[in-house]
């Protein structure tokens, strides 16, 4: 595969190729598509992939930082990969594989993740806002202080996940599972919480005030 055509800007159609471990890093690839490619170990650091097509793409391990990612990643697998400081804001991540991934000042604001895969991520103080996380799961998740305001959670996973002090006013956590997660001093003002599971939760200094139904 040439590379620096790649770079330049030159190949758009890259749909199930192998760049991995490749170095693709500050590069512009907004729009091309990468559907079913591999980039697994793939550096992508500081790189654009607004309007990009990813989905079912193997990025495995790869280098994201900072990266631009809104785009289509529908079904891509994202394990190990470094997401730190990436924008996916309103970007399609559903059925997304994140186990392991580093999602440090990642945001997600409007993002589409339901059915995706969050389990056991560290997702403390992320922008969550308005994300569509229906049917995701986030079992033992770090969400701590994470900003979850106006987010769809219905039928999300969130048994043993830990959402002290998130912002959850105005989600909707309708049929959600919270079985035996902490809540402590978290926000619910507003919030539907129907058919929502509590279960050996912790709710300690939890605000819930004015719930939706």
């Amino acid at each position: 595969m040439n590379i620096e055509a790649i770079k330049s800007g030159e190949l758009k159609q890259l749909a199930g190729v192998n760049l991995e471990d490749e170095d693709l890093s500050q590069t512009d690839l907004s729009r091309v598509n990468f559907a079913g490619a591999s980039l697994v170990g793939t550096n992508c650091a500081d790189s654009k992939f607004e309007g990009a097509h990813l989905e079912g793409a193997n990025l495995m391990g790869a280098n994201l930082q900072q990266a631009d990612l809104r785009a289509n990643l529908m079904g891509a697998n994202l394990m190990q990969a470094d997401l730190t400081g990436a924008d996916l804001r309103g970007s399609n991540l559903r059925g997304a594989n994140f186990m392991g991934a580093r999602l440090s000042e990642v945001t997600f604001a409007g993002a589409f993740l339901s059915g995706s895969n969050l389990i056991n991520v560290n997702l403390q103080g992320v922008d969550l806002r308005g994300a569509d996380l229906r049917g995701a799961n986030l079992t033992g998740a770090n969400l701590k202080g994470a900003d979850l305001t106006r987010a769809d959670l219905q039928g999300a996973l969130f048994n043993e996940a830990n959402l002290e002090e998130a912002d959850l006013r105005k989600a909707n956590l309708s049929g959600a599972n919270f079985s035996g997660a902490n809540l402590l001093c978290a926000e619910l003002d507003g919030a539907n919480l129907s058919g929502t599971n509590f279960d050996n939760a912790c709710l300690i200094g939890t605000i819930v005030q004015k719930v939706a139904k």
